[in-house]
């Protein structure tokens, strides 16, 4: 099974971005999903988390309010909606299954990753 993610992109200050997350391979109706980012120097950090079945999420504190996860398990993918973004949220993000807490070792499986890059 893989993860792929995609949607990532150059935008100004205060601006939006959606990113998708795609698994294929294999259903994971049954993982929960989330959304990490690094930027170069410093560890993963831990953006959001969603339930299997959508109804539980976990937000980082830097990001609650702005952005929003989701996710179709009919599509086997996640989205994080992100909306008034900040020059420090420029990262590159990754997608991951297998829970949807804030621990990354947790997770077993991860995409490769989509660069955003905010204007200030």
């Amino acid at each position: 099974v893989q993860l792929q993610a995609c949607g990532g992109g150059l935008v100004q200050a205060g601006g939006s971005l959606r990113l998708s997350c795609a698994a294929s391979g294999r259903t994971l109706i049954s993982y929960g999903m989330g959304w990490f980012r690094q930027v170069p120097g410093k560890e993963r950090e831990f953006v959001a988390g969603i339930s299997w079945s959508g109804a539980n999420m976990n937000y980082a504190d830097s990001v609650k309010g702005r952005f929003t996860i989701s996710r179709s398990n009919a599509k086997n993918t996640e989205y994080l909606q992100m909306s008034s973004l900040k020059p420090e949220d420029a990262a590159v993000y990754y997608c991951a299954a297998g829970n949807y807490d804030s621990n990354y070792r947790r997770y077993n499986l991860w995409g490769q990753g989509t660069q955003v890059t905010v204007s200030s």
